[in-house]
């Protein structure tokens, strides 16, 4: 497919995922109306308001009621307190303008790579949405400094706070980016009708096994390795340092660590099994995406394997977290509380991934290259998920 007919999709799922943001951060107000307690009940609309403040352009509840404070001593103390209030502004304009323009290149990448036609459309569906959340986490990354200033404490542990903020948001992600992704790839797909034959990768299946492997190895070092408790301690206070770039442990946790895990010490053996078993089919997951990847991109290019392995890890990680809630939902009772770690983890799997995605682009033209090498005269084996798209 054309950049031409690639860009309709991708500028519309853009400026759809932004808007649905805007419009869900403006409703935040409304959560703290009496109708809405009522309705949802008063823990529920208080989980759903702490979800949205991220997207929302109401200023903090601190820096409202300092203003309104200092408003009764002088306009001097009043404008010393509201100073802060267009930082703030200025950090959701850049949340706002930042998903819109990390969203579009990743969605003309994928839907250009993996075209929506037969065969391909639930892959480019489930790959655009996995991008949505990427492009929501780093629009709040590169926003966060902005917004850690308008707080007015923002050189007291600077890093600690870039990691809370970090982390803020991903809930309402993972329904918008679903709404944002279903339009991108119907658009995509009536584009790609007048598009004619598309082509398609032809990989070796042994070659892709073994690409495949390679990435998902890279996954399981974060996940297996680092994740455990003692390894993941030690990352935590490995540097304390001082001044503005100290504690930079949780920083780093969020960026490296795709779990966390233990010893069955104290708990229920067979519920540490099942929890495990959830971390080996996470690696599942990644491993099968990653060997089908190759052969349903028209082009096996490092980019589209990096993008690609990025939303395979992220879509593993929503899986394994949908499977969590659904454990820990027979022990508890059912309520947003469940939902509170949804669409977590994604900067640690953008990190890996990415790492993922290159590792295997390097070893499956390492090993096709040797294939040829070795016997050119023999036929190909292709791996078994590619088909042919026509219009």
């Amino acid at each position: 497919m054309s950049y031409r007919r690639a860009a309709i999709p991708a500028v519309v799922g853009g400026l759809l995922l932004t808007v649905l943001l805007w419009w869900a951060g403006a409703s935040e107000s409304a959560l703290r109306l009496q109708g809405s307690t009522d309705v949802l009940g008063a823990q529920a609309a208080a989980e759903l308001e702490r979800w949205l403040a991220p997207w929302a352009y109401d200023p903090p509840g601190s820096a409202r009621i300092g203003a309104e404070l200092s408003g009764g001593i002088g306009d001097t103390a009043l404008s010393d307190s509201s100073r802060y209030l267009p930082l703030y502004e200025t950090a959701l304009q850049i949340r706002f303008a930042a998903v819109f323009a990390f969203f579009v290149p990743g969605a003309l990448l994928l839907v250009r790579r993996l075209p929506p036609v037969r065969g391909r459309v639930t892959a480019a569906l489930l790959a655009v949405w996995a991008w949505g959340l990427v492009a929501g986490t780093l629009a709040v990354t590169v926003s966060a400094p902005w917004l850690i200033a308008a707080q007015g404490h923002g050189s007291y542990r600077f890093l600690p706070q870039l990691a809370g903020v970090i982390s803020s948001g991903r809930q309402i992600l993972v329904a918008t980016a679903l709404v944002a992704a279903v339009a991108t790839v119907l658009i995509a797909w009536v584009t790609a009708k007048g598009a004619g034959p598309l082509p398609q990768e032809v990989v070796p299946a042994h070659a892709a096994r073994l690409a495949a492997t390679a990435g998902t190895a890279l996954i399981a070092l974060s996940l297996v390795v680092l994740s455990y408790q003692s390894v993941a301690a030690s990352l935590q206070t490995a540097y304390s340092g001082g001044g503005l770039l100290s504690e930079p442990g949780d920083l780093l946790r969020q960026w490296l660590l795709l779990g966390a895990w233990s010893s069955p010490a104290g708990t229920p053996l067979g519920d540490w099994l099942l929890y495990r078993a959830i971390d080996v089919l996470l690696l599942a997951l990644v491993w099968w995406a990653l060997r089908l990847l190759p052969g349903l991109l028209t082009r096996a290019t490092v980019p589209a394997l990096a993008i690609g392995a990025v939303c395979a890890t992220v879509l593993a990680l929503l899986t394994s977290q949908l499977l969590r809630m659904l454990l820990d939902g027979t022990n508890l009772r059912w309520d947003l509380y469940l939902a509170a770690n949804l669409g977590g983890g994604v900067p640690a799997a953008l990190t890996w991934g990415l790492l993922a995605g290159v590792t295997t682009a390097v070893t499956l033209r390492v090993t096709v290259a040797r294939t040829e090498t070795r016997d050119p005269a023999e036929p190909m084996r292709t791996t078994d998920t590619a088909t042919s798209a026509k219009d």
